[in-house]
């Protein structure tokens, strides 16, 4: 995969981790998601995933 692909990618993930954790937390409503502790859960760990991969993108690998 190319750094850039990987930057927004991991920036696409971290932003989705978020809406997870805000729907969870309730403070999005209007979805039959809002208010569940797998969301509020999930969220934290989805926005991790995608700032480590932004971070691979960024530094990329030394060969």
């Amino acid at each position: 995969m190319k750094k850039p692909l990987m930057v927004v990618l991991g920036g696409v993930v971290a932003l989705l981790g978020l809406l997870f954790t805000l729907q969870g937390a309730g403070v999005i409503g209007g979805s039959a998601m809002s208010g569940t502790t797998f969301r509020t859960v999930a969220g934290p760990i989805i926005i991790v995933i995608g700032l480590v991969v932004a971070v691979v993108g960024v530094r990329g690998r030394t060969r």
